[in-house]
């Protein structure tokens, strides 16, 4: 493997003085819409389930196969926007995902069986896998360095207010309704408009994309030199437009377009995979390992656990998410000042940590009558204290260091491609966890589950300190690998 060491001290580019900051801040502002999208679009799904079962009949298990079903999508969507995006451009590809929101909301509004639904959340899915790529890349590839994981760590803020968003709409919307499965406006039953209310911002994200400009980078990967060198100029004026294409153009193989094979490069008189390339899927996967979905969806059931109602467990969701995005916050404020890494190896240990209390604490547990947990006042109050601790922590680390880190630490040659893999990792970890948790449960336990997430945290400490190289500050043009 290579040394992956950098130095921590920012580059500093006489471009980035006399940046044009409106224009990129209008830039951040559209990109992360596809972040809105991307949590909005995941957490609507979180007040259907009992119309998804009244409308199609649907077994305990058709039923998680219809929530899980965008995951899939998601995983396709992410490895092929990566790719699309070296042909089509960043911005083209997450105009059509911006189609393929509407799409969705649409669809899965209108569905009339569990297969039209399932085609549905699986268009959705694409447009998703496109949206967390794409973003944070396009962001990376258009903003100056010294504030570059900034501006990009307003993703993960822009994929949780999604999140709060879908389940405050639909709240009201069910409030408004008497229910999820009450007919609402124009006789349809509620839980259609949780889905068909989300037409609103992705028509906004469609028609805002339309306001700024293709990647600079992607422009001179195709040879469009005057666009790119026109589009530098708009963000960093005549004289840094002309120099950093010179360096795009350097940094590019000069006899062929990016292409998946550029992945894999010759060592030693062997074939081998990137370095940089396993520390991304590295990255991509442990941000899954650690479990962040299974603790957030078994949120509810923790609060209840230790003794509120169910009213009650779904409000203190939603100040969870609340803590979540002003963790987001403090991450957008120490990115650029501490690094990408030194918040990594924080929030691997930190996740550790937590994921083991809350492991001891289930493990003291038991179960009444109907199966339901039950902790004792210590372990409950150790257990909640945890899970929130261990929430903030991942805020401010993994969930927006990840999506920087994917955005800006792939050479521009095989940027698109690795993306690509990265993505379609991240997304199958992620289903794969999703999936696998309720068979560790009747398998190993709540605390055998949480162990496993937490002894994953631990070993990603190791993994960050040993094969992620420090992007803080440096230009794309310099990142090797």
């Amino acid at each position: 493997m290579a040394n992956f060491v950098a130095s921590s001290a920012a580059v500093v580019d006489p471009g980035d003085e006399r940046a044009n900051h409106g224009l990129i801040l209008l830039i951040v502002a559209v990109a992360t819409i596809g972040g809105f999208m991307f949590g909005y679009d995941s957490g609507v799904i979180n007040g259907t389930v009992d119309g998804l079962q009244r409308a199609f009949g649907s077994t305990s298990v058709g039923t998680g196969f219809n929530v899980a079903s965008i995951l899939l999508g998601c995983a396709v969507g992410a490895f092929a926007a990566g790719r699309l995006a070296d042909r089509w451009g960043r911005r083209a590809v997450m105009l059509v995902s911006a189609v393929l929101f509407i799409a969705t909301a649409w669809g899965a509004g209108a569905a009339t069986s569990s297969a039209e639904f399932v085609f549905a959340r699986f268009i959705g899915g694409l447009a998703v896998g496109a949206a967390s790529v794409l973003a944070p890349a396009y962001i990376s590839e258009v903003t100056p360095a010294a504030i570059r994981g900034r501006l990009s760590s307003v993703q993960q803020i822009m994929i949780i207010s999604g999140l709060t968003g879908a389940f405050l709409g639909n709240y009201v919307i069910a409030a408004a309704a008497g229910g999820s499965t009450a007919p609402f406006w124009l006789g349809y039953e509620a839980w259609r408009w949780m889905f068909w209310v989300q037409v609103i911002p992705a028509t906004l994200f469609l028609l805002a994309l339309l306001l700024i400009p293709e990647s600079p980078r992607y422009l001179v990967a195709r040879g469009r030199i005057d666009d790119a060198e026109r589009v530098l100029t708009r963000l960093f004026g005549e004289v840094a437009a002309r120099r950093k294409v010179a360096e795009i153009r350097a940094s590019l193989a000069a006899d062929h377009q990016p292409r998946l094979s550029d992945l894999v490069e010759r060592c030693q008189g062997r074939s081998r995979i990137r370095p940089v390339v396993w520390a991304g899927l590295g990255l991509a996967i442990f941000q899954q390992l650690v479990g962040i979905n299974v603790v957030f969806y078994y949120g509810a059931v923790l609060w209840q656990a230790v003794g509120f109602t169910e009213d009650d467990a779904l409000k203190i969701n939603v100040l969870s998410g609340t803590l979540s995005i002003l963790a987001c916050l403090v991450a957008t404020a120490l990115v650029d000042k501490v690094g990408r890494k030194p918040l990594l190896l924080v929030g691997s240990a930190g996740m550790a940590v937590t994921l083991g209390l809350m492991a001891a604490s289930f493990s003291t547990g038991t179960l009444d009558s109907q199966g339901a947990l039950q902790l004792s006042g210590a372990a409950g109050v150790t257990a909640l204290v945890a899970a929130n601790a261990y929430a903030v922590l991942f805020n401010i680390s993994w969930g927006p260091v990840m999506w920087v880190m994917l955005g800006e630490m792939f050479p521009n040659q095989i940027r698109g491609s690795a993306l690509a893999v990265s993505g379609f990792a991240q997304w199958m970890a992620n289903f794969g966890i999703t999936m696998t948790f309720p068979v560790m449960l009747a398998g190993i336990g709540l605390a055998g589950a949480y162990g496993f997430y937490a002894a994953s945290a631990l070993v990603s400490f190791f993994f960050v300190r040993a094969l992620v190289r420090e992007t803080k500050g440096r230009e794309l043009e310099e990142m090797e690998g």
